[in-house]
């Protein structure tokens, strides 16, 4: 079945299509590494590594790239508040993003580039711009004249003067153009630099995705991803100077944003103080809970997150965990696993995940009812083209034992708050309830509370010595 993505470029689903179906390439813009990436900054590698998957059902050899900003000001800042070199920085926030993508599940990418690893193919872009007249030196910096590219603006179909207006443009006396942005600055002693024709200094942003782009995909790629945050100015700046840089031919055939994360409706930013960071998350959550609630709403919608929304994930991995754990003695192939078309029909349609989320959830229940090795094999296919579903059962249900509750509610309707208490602590202050309510004889109540547990898989043994409970295995 055909792959039909949306376009952010023309604003319409196309059937996918790529110049050379022995090879598709795809880039995505990865992170500034200065700090943990928050959650938001995951949703487009979930997404896109899900697509990832898809491409290489349908096409015998897919590039994908995303890239390591490991050059740029708030890297340089926290260097030098730190007194180290910017290296310090990059290797230790880089090791911790590649550390938090695999607990999400994501693959590594084909070719991950880093900025500072690449500066010789920038140069060399940016003199072929000066060259064909698309940017100009000025004071030691290097810019890209927007006015030599009258097609600007095309991806976020406004005009300059708009998006001028609608961005912090930096105003500076040796621009011919306040939209005219940098591809070239030169650095101070105590800045990272290296020597170039225009003296010592460090690249632009947006001329180091072209030029790792260029230099592992091709001049032409099929598919260019980020978040919509990105579209103006790095996604637009990209275009114009690959485009010119390339003799016109078209940068990226195909490009797709996702939306951005909210939190109990409010956009996430530093001054609400409601950025949640990926690192600690991942600490306090399970994560491919995280990933499936990632995944919940279409990528290309805003998603709003919350403990609630982590809880359902939770309760919906446990259900299906639970049927896979009930059928361990059914056995499947190992490989390959069957995809079936349901999930994939979705997921063809511009990656429809909530929709393969539900195809799951419906062949969970055939699993449920039927129990043989066909509908298990189903399941955990159309799991593994999600990226879910893919550890040992007890694997899953190992961490109820030991952590807090964060990672099934904030509160128990016995117990009430428990956001502080760990899920052993429940167990026994439910035990206690329970048999203060028999000592009571409201033994209602008390089946109540057994019953509750029981959604948990405790089984409680009582005798002479008190009431015993277990995890059921």
């Amino acid at each position: 079945m055909p792959i039909s993505l949306y376009n952010s470029l023309t604003r319409r689903t196309e059937v996918f299509a790529p110049l050379d179906p022995n090879r598709v390439t795809m880039y995505v813009c990865g992170p500034t590494v200065y700090n943990y990436v928050h959650i938001g900054n995951a949703r487009g590698p979930v997404v896109f590594d899900v697509l990832a998957k898809l491409l290489r059902r349908h096409y015998p050899h897919v590039v994908y790239a995303r890239n390591i900003t490991d050059v740029d000001d708030k890297i340089n800042a926290a260097a030098l508040e730190q007194g180290v070199g910017i290296e310090a920085i990059t290797g230790r926030f880089t090791a911790a993003y590649r550390e938090d993508m695999a607990k999400l599940g994501i693959a590594p990418p084909d070719v991950e580039p880093c900025a500072t690893t690449h500066i010789a193919p920038i140069i060399a872009m940016t003199e072929r711009l000066i060259a064909d007249g698309h940017a100009y030196a000025a004071e030691g910096h290097v810019l890209f004249d927007v006015a030599s590219y009258p097609a600007y603006g095309q991806l976020s179909g406004r005009d300059t003067e708009e998006l001028i207006a609608g961005a912090r443009v930096e105003v500076a006396p040796y621009k011919k153009n306040p939209a005219d942005f940098v591809l070239w600055k030169p650095s101070t002693p105590e800045l990272p630099g290296w020597d170039s024709p225009w003296g010592r200094g460090r690249p632009g942003w947006h001329i180091e995705c072209s030029a790792m782009a260029e230099r592992h995909l091709g001049e032409t790629i099929d598919i260019h991803a980020g978040g919509n945050d990105l579209l103006f100015p790095h996604h637009e700046n990209e275009i114009a100077q690959s485009t010119c840089a390339h003799g016109g031919k078209v940068f990226a055939r195909w490009w797709l944003h996702n939306g951005m994360l909210t939190f109990d409706g409010r956009k996430m930013s530093k001054s609400l103080g409601n950025v949640l960071q990926l690192h600690e998350m991942l600490k306090h959550h399970p994560a491919e809970a995280l990933r499936l609630r990632l995944m919940s709403g279409h990528y290309r919608q805003p998603l709003d997150w919350s403990d609630a929304a982590i809880a359902q994930s939770v309760s919906t991995l446990d259900g299906w965990y639970r049927v896979l754990r009930d059928l361990a003695d059914v056995a499947v192939d190992a490989a390959p696993l069957p995809v079936p078309a349901a999930v994939e029909a979705a997921l063809c349609d511009d990656l429809n995940t909530p929709q393969a989320l539900a195809e799951l959830a419906v062949l969970a229940d055939a699993a449920r009812q039927h129990g043989t090795p066909e509908a298990k094999a189903a399941l955990l296919g159309g799991g593994a083209l999600l990226g879910l579903l893919q550890q040992d059962p007890k694997l899953w249900f190992r961490w109820r034992a030991t952590s807090p509750s964060t990672f099934a509610q904030a509160s128990d309707p016995f117990l009430g708050d428990v956001t502080e208490m760990s899920f052993e602590a429940q167990v026994e202050a439910l035990i206690a309830m329970r048999q203060q309510a028999r000592l009571n004889r409201d033994f209602a109540r008390a089946d109540e509370i057994r019953e509750h547990l029981a959604k948990w898989d405790v089984a409680i043994e009582d005798s002479a010595q008190g009431p015993r409970w277990s995890l059921l295995k």
